[in-house]
């Protein structure tokens, strides 16, 4: 049996393959092309917390947790020679695809991004469930990352993935609408009708598992040794809002609230969104859907207000002194919005959630107080900016 981690050098990518190699003899394969690494250079950015190469991550895993059974192999799944060859060596029986071009605003900042990302990312998924199908491995149990932001913000409570149409007085369950609101959130609303449609041609079982905003920086696995941990985007333009305001309080900046900031978005920790990803990769093949299930990976809504005053608070306890401030908002949302959501599934396969908010920016802070510096000289990279091409 094989396990194939795509994005396996990103921030949810590795810590995940990292403890699903700790949970199975099982063998598991890494796969990346490293561009995260230079999309986030491209803007001119870094990781706060230095990022080991895949060689030597590998070898802490050996000597600090004992695992031999983790391999990691360079490719761009983009490429159908590379995904044909990557199947007919290793024919997986899971495929958690974490891989992608993840960042909303790196798509919309000219249409040569927007392309590129619509292409990366959909070409990639496109390639692996074709491949399954063209190398008779439609038994392998398809587990993608896509996202919330599929669902847009409607004035409802978001269902677990599907929605009840009515019309002229007649029911029907149909596929969630699109609803996103940038060109990669697009991308995986277009992934989410592919794996309805996989599932429906090909019979591949397809956990669709729509994630949150993640927060933290350690997993129980990567806090053993530095060249496990995983990295720290900061910036606007791949920094999520926590990590971001974060970062801004270490460095003494003021946190940039945009508008009211009242609008509460979808969050989960690094330790729940990997836990749940490790859950399915590992479920026994006789208790695996055979259709397709959607995971919504989220524990809470959390207001962007809250947000930093927790950070505020939190900060207290590093001395820092963390001051809250509103910028008017260069996004087009409503900054009221309360959004709710359900997570049955995903709760049922978690357990009890490991990590709320605040102890999140717990880990946070603990970390990112190492590298001041770094986040000091990239400052000018927290609010958004135009790019030198």
């Amino acid at each position: 049996m094989t396990i194939l981690v795509t994005g396996g050098d990103g921030y949810v990518g590795w810590p995940t393959a990292l403890r699903i190699a700790t949970r199975t003899d099982e063998r598991v394969l890494a796969v990346d092309s490293f561009e995260r690494r230079d999309w986030v250079e491209e803007v001119g950015s870094t990781s706060a917390v230095p990022v080991a190469w895949m060689d030597e991550r590998l070898a802490a895993a050996r000597e600090v947790h004992d695992v031999d059974n983790l391999s990691f192999v360079q490719g761009d799944l983009v490429e159908k020679e590379f995904v044909d060859e990557l199947l007919t060596v290793h024919e997986p029986n899971v495929v958690v695809h974490a891989a992608a071009q993840p960042s909303a605003p790196y798509s919309q900042i000219n249409g040569e991004r927007a392309n590129y990302t619509q292409h990366n990312n959909m070409q990639a998924t496109r390639n692996l469930l074709w491949g399954l199908e063209e190398h008779d491995l439609t038994d392998t149990h398809f587990v993608e990352t896509t996202t919330t932001g599929v669902y847009g913000a409607p004035e409802f409570p978001i269902p677990e993935g599907g929605a009840v149409m009515e019309n002229q007085g007649e029911r029907d369950e149909v596929p969630f609408p699109a609803m996103a609101g940038s060109w990669y959130h697009l991308t995986k609303s277009h992934d989410a009708a592919n794996l309805r449609l996989a599932n429906k041609q090909f019979g591949i079982p397809v956990s669709d598992v729509r994630t949150a905003i993640v927060y933290g920086t350690e997993t129980d696995e990567t806090r053993s040794d530095d060249r496990l941990k995983t990295r720290f985007d900061f910036d606007y333009y791949f920094g999520t809002v926590g990590h971001r305001f974060c970062a801004q309080a270490v460095a003494g900046y003021p946190v940039t609230v945009y508008g009211k900031g009242e609008q509460r978005k979808p969050f989960i920790s690094l330790e729940d969104t990997v836990e749940g990803l490790a859950q399915l990769a590992l479920a026994d093949p006789d208790d695996r859907p055979e259709d397709l299930t959607v995971y919504n990976q989220v524990t809470r809504a959390i207001s962007i207000v809250e947000i930093a005053e927790t950070i505020a608070d939190v900060g207290s306890e590093f001395d820092l002194d963390v001051a809250v401030e509103h910028f008017e908002n260069p996004r087009d949302e409503d900054e009221t919005h309360k959004m709710e959501i359900e997570n049955g599934n995903y709760e049922a396969l978690i357990g009890e959630q490991a990590q709320d908010f605040e102890g999140g920016v717990r880990d946070i802070f603990e970390t990112l107080t190492r590298y001041t510096d770094t986040i000091e000289a990239h400052e000018d990279r927290f609010l958004p900016g135009v790019l030198e091409e």
